[in-house]
């Protein structure tokens, strides 16, 4: 319900700002990371992870590329699909 409510407010702010140009010094902006931290995470850890971020946006940053961080469950799968692809290639250059 809060994460519904706040993702609403976020895309009114960008539909208003999407007359000016973007001013924020990471990719993705700092409204899509908040868009996808609610989209992905609970309200808090998802209000943290904003916080940290806004926080990290200022003029004496170099910005970049900060993607939202993955779930636990999507890192899982990762660390799974790594570990197949590992076994696979021990396979194949045993054969």
């Amino acid at each position: 319900m809060k994460n519904k409510l706040i993702r609403h407010l976020i895309s009114g702010y960008q539909e208003y700002s999407a007359s000016t140009p973007p001013k924020c010094r990471y990719y993705p902006t700092c409204s899509h990371y908040a868009m996808g931290c609610y989209e992905k995470f609970n309200f808090f850890k998802a209000t943290g992870l904003v916080i940290f971020r806004l926080l990290r946006c200022n003029p004496f940053t170099k910005g970049g590329y900060d993607p939202v961080p993955l779930t636990r469950k999507e890192k899982l799968t990762t660390q799974m699909q790594f570990l197949d692809l590992n076994e696979y290639n021990k396979k194949k250059t045993n054969k």
